[in-house]
């Protein structure tokens, strides 16, 4: 088998870089739920088979007691769960469905968050419901891309404000300069995303730390329990058994209604931002994970890739093909501009094809680093394509050549 035959075929082995992320990916969160849930059932299992037993206990006694057949209570249970649904509780809770309980519930919905403790029942509520959440979802989506540029436009602009003043104040600088550096400082300067990762993190866990102290006296919730219905409801969760706002009455209702709607929008803001730069360095490190395994399975790509870089060198020729240029020489007189620099050794490229490569790169590398000095934005070049952050939609779209890993000049 020729070298270019086995080359071919090492290459067919290969998935598209965007393919092989989409696939590794795919099989790393399925892993991952595996693993997720190995924990939780190790964890949850033997409380929920604790409560199953005190619960059937419970309902055998009362049978006994008041001598009630179990058919007939779990028929009345039935009832009361039935009851539950349609958002009655044994204990006194503000009206499901007046206008303020309305508002908080459309705000469940277009935000993603869905408790649960509040649904329609009735069939014109819920055709209603699905035409108002698609549109209401959607701009709701759209809102958030929009804060997450503004966010990441703001820390980049703090951010290198920050950086300017550390290196004017260092000393470093030359005292011409020193008092003009803003002028021209820091042209291509783009923010870390491990620094913006950092800064959203900590600004997510004031607002979840300020919202709990704010939950924890007000609702009756222990500090643990507010904490994690912040991240709950922050991160669009919304599982429903803790849920804030519902009881009939509040000391500074109004006061407390408009506070947990600001902590609740501001947390849902920064959870999603902090979501998306997370996905960054996910998408980092499937980008190593993929050059790490690249040829791993294919043991001839070494040797097909030092014939590929081979290729093109000068190297001498066979006699026979000397022969066959000698003849085609003599045959057909002169050579033509193409074939003119062309030796006998056998090169695949003439020097003055060689040349006028060289020329071009020359001159694309000198309009590149002409454009990172003066920070002019620049299309999507091959480097953005190799690092896996060119396009992209929704978030990734608006974080593209924002930050400093997802720069078209990585």
């Amino acid at each position: 088998m020729m070298p270019a035959q086995r080359l071919q075929g090492c290459r067919s082995l290969h998935l598209n870089e965007d393919n092989g992320r989409f696939v590794l990916l795919a099989l790393l969160i399925v892993v991952y739920l595996l693993c997720g849930a190995a924990v939780f059932s190790a964890i949850e299992r033997p409380s929920e088979l604790r409560a199953h037993g005190r619960w059937n206990g419970t309902l055998l006694n009362f049978s006994e007691t008041f001598n009630i057949s179990l058919q007939e209570l779990n028929s009345f249970l039935r009832e009361y769960e039935a009851a539950i649904a349609a958002g009655i509780r044994a204990d006194a809770l503000r009206p499901r469905w007046d206008f303020t309980g309305a508002f908080y519930f459309v705000g469940t919905v277009v935000s993603t968050i869905g408790f649960g403790m509040t649904t329609p029942v009735t069939v014109s509520g819920k055709v209603f419901l699905i035409f108002y959440g698609l549109l209401g979802c959607a701009a709701t989506i759209l809102f958030f891309n929009l804060f997450l540029e503004r966010i990441i436009t703001l820390l980049a602009v703090v951010m290198k404000a920050v950086r300017e003043r550390r290196i004017r104040n260092s000393g470093l600088l030359p005292p011409g300069i020193r008092h003009d550096f803003s002028a021209y400082s820091l042209p291509g300067w783009k923010p870390s995303v491990y620094h913006v990762m950092l800064i959203l993190g900590l600004s997510a866990l004031t607002i979840s730390c300020c919202a709990s102290a704010m939950y924890t006296p007000v609702e009756g919730w222990a500090y643990l329990d507010s904490l994690y219905f912040c991240f709950v409801s922050f991160s669009t969760i919304g599982f429903g058994d803790f849920v804030s706002s519902q009881s009939a009455a509040y000391e500074y209702q109004s006061l407390y209604r408009v506070a947990n709607f600001l902590f609740m929008l501001m947390g849902v803001c920064c959870i999603y931002s902090l979501f998306n730069v997370i996905s960054i360095v996910i998408k980092q490190v499937l980008n190593w994970m993929l050059e790490k395994m690249s040829c791993l399975f294919c043991q001839r790509c070494n040797k097909a890739g030092a014939f590929l870089g081979r290729r093109n060198a000068i190297r001498p020729g066979s006699k026979g093909r000397q022969a066959r240029l000698g003849a085609a020489a003599d045959s057909d007189g002169p050579w033509d501009s193409d074939t003119e620099g062309r030796r006998l050794s056998g090169e695949m490229i003439s020097m003055k094809d060689l040349a006028a490569s060289n020329k071009v790169s020359l001159a694309i590398m000198q309009k590149q680093l002409s454009e990172s000095a003066n920070g002019y934005p620049r299309t999507v070049c091959s480097s953005s394509l190799h690092n896996g952050f060119s396009g992209g939609v929704g978030a990734l779209g608006i974080m593209n050549n924002r930050l400093a890993e997802t720069s078209n000049s990585r």
